[in-house]
C-alpha cells in the first residue's frame, strides 16, 4: 500500500467522516432541511407584514399630528384668496378650525352597514318590548279571569246555599198549615233516600223529551232561589235573610229591607 493512498481503518480517514450520522438516509435529512427553510420563510413573511402595518399606523399618526404646511396644493389655494393659517373657514371666518377627524375602519362591513345593525338593534329592542308587554297583558288578564270566576263560584254557592234553608224553610212553614204535599216536586229539600228514584225520573224525562223533541227550558237554581222566596213572603209571609215569619204583608213590607240578599246586606 502506497503512503498517498488512505487507509481506511486510520484516525484520520475516520475524521473526514465524522459529521454523517450513522442510520439517517438523504431523504430524511433533505425533508427536515425542507421544513426548516418553509417555517424561516412563514416567519420572515409575519414580521414583515407585521413591520408594513406598523409602518402604516406611524406614518398616519405623525401625518395626523403635523399641520398642513406651504407646499400642500389645497393650503397654497386657500393663502391665495385670502386665508391665514389658524383661521376659521368661510367669508367670516367663523367655519372649521382643525381638519375633519379621520375615522378608521378595521371592520369588512360596507357603507352604511353601521346604520343597518342599528336599526336591527332596535327592532329587536322594540319587538322584545312588545312581546314583554303581551305576556304582562296576558297575566292581567288571566288574574282578572280568575278572580271573576272565583267571585261567581262564591255568589253560586251562595245562592245553593239560600235555595237549601228556603226549601227547608218552605217544608216547615207549609207542614205547620198541614200542606202535605209541596206546590212543586223542588219547592222542599229532597230526601236522601229519594235520590236513586230522583236520578230514574230525570232519566226517563229526558227520554221523553228527546221522543217528543221539545225543547224544555230548566230553572237554574238562582231562578228557582227567586220563586221560592217570593212564595214563601205571599204565602207565609217568611224572609229567609231575616229569619223571620212576619204578621201580615204590612207588616213584612214595612219592616223587611227587601226581598233580594243584596238589600239585607
Amino acid at each position: 500500500m502506497s503512503d498517498e493512498e488512505d487507509d481506511y481503518m486510520s484516525d484520520a480517514f475516520l475524521s473526514k467522516i465524522q459529521d454523517v450520522k450513522p442510520g439517517v438516509s438523504m431523504v430524511r435529512r433533505a425533508k427536515e432541511a425542507i421544513k426548516k427553510e418553509t417555517r424561516q420563510m412563514e416567519t420572515n413573511a409575519k414580521n414583515r407584514q407585521k413591520t408594513y402595518k406598523e409602518q402604516e399606523k406611524e406614518s398616519r399618526e405623525a401625518a395626523m399630528e403635523n399641520s398642513i404646511c406651504n407646499q400642500n396644493k389645497g393650503f397654497a389655494l386657500l393663502q391665495k384668496m385670502g386665508y391665514k393659517a389658524g383661521q376659521g373657514l368661510g367669508k367670516s371666518g367663523a367655519g372649521r378650525v382643525d381638519p375633519i377627524p379621520l375615522n378608521i375602519k378595521t371592520d369588512r362591513g360596507g357603507i352604511g352597514m353601521e346604520g343597518v345593525k342599528k336599526r336591527k338593534a332596535e327592532e329587536e329592542l322594540e319587538h322584545y318590548r312588545q312581546k314583554v308587554r303581551a305576556k304582562q297583558q296576558n297575566e292581567t288578564k288571566s288574574l282578572e279571569d280568575f278572580r271573576s270566576r272565583v267571585r261567581t263560584e262564591r255568589e253560586e254557592r251562595k245562592i245553593e246555599g239560600d235555595l237549601r234553608r228556603s226549601q227547608r224553610a218552605c217544608e216547615q212553614l207549609d207542614s205547620q198549615k198541614s200542606i202535605t204535599i209541596p206546590r212543586e216536586d223542588w219547592y222542599w229539600p229532597k230526601a236522601e233516600t229519594d235520590e236513586e228514584e230522583e236520578q230514574e225520573e230525570e232519566e226517563e224525562k229526558e227520554a221523553e223529551e228527546e221522543e217528543e223533541e221539545e225543547e224544555i227550558v230548566e230553572l237554574t237554581s238562582f231562578d228557582k232561589l227567586q220563586i221560592l222566596t217570593s212564595y214563601l213572603r205571599g204565602v207565609h209571609f217568611y224572609c229567609i235573610w231575616c229569619g223571620t215569619t212576619y204578621n201580615d204583608e204590612e207588616d213584612l213590607c214595612s219592616n223587611c229591607p227587601g226581598d233580594t240578599a243584596a238589600d239585607h246586606d
